[in-house]
């Protein structure tokens, strides 16, 4: 019987030491079907526990390598180290923590940012996590979350001093700040010009019949008064004389006579 052996898939980001682990476990496995006698089930499952054990062993020496590695600030080999102990055990909420305060180091804020939320979703009991990822949103100005992140690790740890005298209220500080900052902002701004909108024009239709009829009415009213004009002339004697013209238009008075009209 043809025995199955795990193959390395081109393209695959698998380190050495996961692919020899793979590579053991298809060997324990057609181990177990050569020799098989009945009790097969429970064998294999004594070698998969010896094999996660082996796993997990493996992930914490490199982790503790890792750490050795970033306390000498060679961030990126501790970073490679992490990164192979996360293909044995990817669910050690760890590793991802440490992963993300070394990306901080290098200033490398959105992939720390994720590297703790990596942390978070694998261990949301874990104050430290939570702790990071606070640190990691102020270092993308995103102070609200990272004040959020900060009560969360309060919450879950409420003695930790560390959290409470440094972490949140430094956060709250640089809170009060960009409020101080935004105040003095609006404050110096120019006044707007008050733009009328096209919208808020309404529009009328000049054609309707209740549009025509005011038109009519209005110049209707105004007939009476525009057919005589009235003219209040002084003459050079200081007489007063109104004169009204009608308005096919009778010929104005002479000048010559006349001094002022009103």
């Amino acid at each position: 019987m043809a025995s199955f052996g795990w193959k390395r898939k081109i393209g695959e980001k698998v380190s050495k030491v996961t692919s020899q682990q793979f590579e053991a476990e298809a060997a324990d496995e057609k181990d177990v079907a050569e020799g098989d006698d009945g009790s097969w089930p429970h064998t294999l499952k004594r070698r998969r526990e010896s094999l996660l054990g082996g796993c997990v062993e493996r992930s914490q020496q490199l982790k503790d390598e890792g750490a050795t590695l970033a306390e000498n600030k060679r961030y990126r080999e501790a970073i490679q180290k992490w990164d192979e102990a996360l293909q044995l055990t990817p669910n050690d909420a760890t590793l991802y923590e440490m992963k993300s305060q070394v990306l901080m180091s290098l200033h490398e804020m959105f992939p720390a940012v994720h590297a703790a939320e990596m942390a978070v979703q694998r261990n949301p009991h874990s104050w430290e996590s939570w702790q990071t990822l606070g640190r990691a949103q102020l270092g993308l100005g995103e102070i609200v979350l990272a004040i959020r992140s900060f009560q969360v690790a309060l919450h879950i740890y409420p003695m930790n001093p560390e959290i409470w005298k440094e972490d949140l209220s430094w956060a709250r500080t640089l809170q009060e700040q960009q409020k101080v900052a935004q105040r003095i902002k609006k404050s110096d701004a120019p006044a707007e010009v008050m733009h009328v909108s096209p919208k808020s024009i309404p529009d009328y239709d000049f054609e309707s019949d209740e549009i025509v009829a005011v038109c009519a009415a209005i110049a209707e009213k105004q007939k009476p008064a525009s057919a005589n004009k009235t003219m209040v002339i002084v003459s050079a004697s200081g007489a007063v004389e109104t004169v009204t013209e009608e308005e096919d238009g009778a010929a104005a008075p002479d000048g010559s006579v006349f001094i002022k009209a009103r």
